[in-house]
């Protein structure tokens, strides 16, 4: 199945039902006397989290969603019978937005939430609503509204604790497949990931995370270039940032601050994030080499690894699921 993480669709309530003329058939009761009943209400269409799906993939084939019209009315006072409820799953994580009015109406983020996305009309009131003193046999009645219509895009942010942030072959799938079941493609060129991998990682216990796998940022990412710009939202919304550098550079510092610096330039809300920073590939590296890479970067703290000898890797995963924890204590 395909990763798709933003639709555009065409919502409308369904349109409320029209009311009825009817009129008694007794004696002694002019024209029988008015018994038209109000027409049904149109569909409401309303969202609802399926914490079983992981992209908006179902959602692209059909671009307008349409609630069901209300019944028409009857006579003997009966009322049509209500449209039927347009209901459309979406991923946890899914933001709507209103394009007609360019504003964000929803955030679903628990499981089973549901928001109402477009009223369905009312329906209109039959003859019997319009008796008075003055018209006892009204021979006319109300059609119903029409369903409120809008346009929506879907943006799917994935719900993760820890996002991985590097340039292409950092060794972040190579990382991500080893501390969890996540299966994301690995090859010896850039790009391997094309789009996000979220794997769960046991961090003690009791206790586990999820970590979230962005395809590699490249400078000028911000600006569009490469892959990694259209997939950053995806770690938006975690707590820890895990920056992943090649320890074989020759400088990660200067690799730390260009990465730094094209997440800021996205949002300034990254600058605000807890981060640790992972030297990898130090299975490459001698001894003495590795004890001359960095015990900080900007502040914080960095841990030579290998994805390959299984170095360091334990002690990140703890110190990983310890900020976690901390963080939402």
């Amino acid at each position: 199945m395909d990763f798709i993480d933003e639709v555009t669709i065409t919502v409308q309530g369904g349109n409320g039902g029209r009311g009825c003329v009817s009129f008694r058939r007794e004696k002694y009761v002019p024209k029988g006397g008015p018994d038209g009943g109000d027409g049904g209400n149109g569909g409401n269409v309303i969202l609802k989290v399926n914490p079983n799906l992981s992209t908006l993939f179902d959602i692209r084939p059909r671009k307008r969603y349409k609630a069901g019209n209300g019944v028409m009315g009857k006579g003997k006072r009966m009322h049509g019978k209500r449209g039927q409820t347009s209901m459309i799953e979406v991923p946890q994580g899914t933001i709507v937005i209103n394009l007609d009015t360019n504003t964000t109406i929803g955030d679903l983020t628990e499981h089973n939430e549901e928001l109402l996305v477009a009223h369905g009309g009312r329906g209109g009131k039959g003859n019997a609503r319009f008796t008075s003193s003055t018209r006892q046999t009204p021979d006319f009645a109300q059609t119903g509204k029409t369903g409120e219509e809008r346009t929506l895009q879907f943006q799917l942010k994935l719900l993760a604790d820890v996002g991985l942030v590097g340039f292409p072959n950092a060794g972040k799938s190579t990382f991500l497949s080893r501390i969890s079941a996540a299966k994301p493609k690995i090859a010896d060129y850039p790009f391997t990931t094309l789009i996000p991998q979220l794997g769960i990682v046991k961090t003690s216990e009791y206790s586990s995370i999820v970590v979230a796998d962005i395809p590699g940022l490249i400078e000028g990412a911000h600006h569009g270039k490469g892959l990694g710009d259209r997939f950053l939202r995806h770690v938006e919304r975690t707590n820890l940032l895990l920056f992943l550098i090649d320890a074989n550079e020759e400088d990660p510092s200067t690799l730390y601050n260009k990465l730094n610096d094209e997440l800021r330039q996205f949002h300034e809300s990254f600058s605000m994030k807890n981060r640790l920073i992972a030297l990898t590939k130090t299975d490459l590296l001698a001894e003495n080499q590795i004890k001359k890479l960095p015990k900080k970067i900007d502040g914080w703290n960095c841990f030579p690894i290998s994805s390959v000898t299984d170095a360091g890797i334990q002690n990140i995963v703890q110190e990983m699921g310890q900020l976690i924890q901390d963080s939402s204590a």
